[in-house]
């Protein structure tokens, strides 16, 4: 297994690497900016949220109880093309936590910092088999045999982000977040709270990884950070630039502002592809081809690499943890807009 784990991240890596390379002059790449048209986009998605408004599949996340106070009927798309283009239907304003889709972010920053045998040499990229807050995973490979998307190779990446102490390691990963989505983002103390007090796992799994050595500092200000970071709010046009920052090499589209090395986009896309969505990423992959992250909050982000980044919110999940609404509807606009980057037409 381990095996065809890194083949596909592999192969998924060189795949990307094409497209990730749009964040690097027009000039050189003409071909990677495939338009899409206003009308197509539009239909695109307004046919997805007029399809999936009504399904009652699925409840909120429990085991943090902020979450489960959380509006069900929060239902918000939108989609955001390289070229900056937004396109939005339903509620584009509510916020939800973020959750497990900070780890994509806080794995950018540590890459951009140190580079991406940091993490490759530190907790892994390989999908563990196990479910997301696994212990038995960790024992298992003494913590190496882990990806930067589940808890214990989250944590350890929050714990690697650089700064002289937990006031500027925090500060370092909001201000990351915050340009990623243009604008401040803050952190829902509710949402917080109730994680802080409920985090006894996460801070055991923290403690396995420092006795394993792939948390060098306090395991538990690495876990309190780790907590802070997952209970950012977030609106659906919040996490559909964060993922267009991706789509586009590295460079939000909207402020142009650089956040990741185009040369970096091809490993994080290569995680996400095969660590993004729990238990259920190889389905997701199988059906859609699109690397993506999902979080308990609700949200789901995906990224078609050269053409654009889409986020939906919707807290219903599925027993893997994905938002039920988000997977049908990314899915329907994906194939509508040819976003699967997998797809090839045969030359005539």
């Amino acid at each position: 297994m381990k095996l065809s784990v890194n083949a596909l991240s592999c192969a998924f890596a060189m795949a990307m690497a094409l497209s990730a390379s749009v964040g690097r002059s027009a000039e050189h790449v003409p071909a990677m900016r495939s338009a899409l048209s206003a009308d197509s986009v539009n239909a695109a998605l307004n046919d997805a949220y007029n399809k999936y408004k009504d399904i009652k599949e699925g409840a909120n996340a429990d085991y943090i109880p902020a979450l489960a106070k959380v509006d069900s009927n929060i239902y918000g798309i939108v989609l955001v093309t390289v070229d900056g283009h937004v396109y939005s239907v339903g509620d584009i304003t509510s916020e939800v936590s973020i959750q497990s889709i900070s780890k994509v972010f806080t794995m950018a920053k540590v890459i951009e910092e140190s580079g991406p045998d940091s993490v490759f040499n530190n907790m892994g990229v390989d999908a563990t088999g196990q479910v997301f807050n696994s212990i038995v995973a960790i024992e298992q490979y003494k913590g190496a045999e882990m990806n930067p998307l589940v808890n214990a190779g989250a944590i350890a990446t929050t714990s690697m982000v650089k700064g002289n102490n937990y006031k500027d390691i925090w500060g370092a990963i909001l201000s990351y977040y915050s340009d990623f989505a243009g604008r401040d983002l803050k952190v829902l103390e509710d949402v917080y709270q109730s994680e802080a007090d409920t985090n006894q796992r996460n801070q055991a799994i923290a403690h396995l990884m420092y006795a394993y050595g792939h948390i060098k500092d306090d395991p538990l200000q690495a876990t309190d950070i780790y907590t802070r970071q997952c209970s950012v709010g977030v609106n659906a046009k919040d996490l559909a630039l964060m993922a267009a920052t991706l789509a586009n090499g590295g460079t939000q589209p909207v402020s142009g502002k650089s956040l990741v090395s185009p040369e970096n986009i091809p490993e994080i896309l290569a995680v996400m592809a095969t660590a993004g969505l729990y238990d259920d990423s190889g389905k997701w992959l199988y059906r859609t081809g699109l690397p993506a992250k999902s979080g308990v909050g609700g949200g789901i982000i995906a990224v078609s690499p050269g053409k654009f980044g889409i986020a939906v919110i919707s807290p219903p999940l599925d027993t893997a943890g994905n938002s039920v609404r988000a997977q049908k509807a990314i899915a329907d606009i994906s194939n509508a807009l040819g976003g699967n980057p997998f797809a090839a037409t045969p030359k005539q």
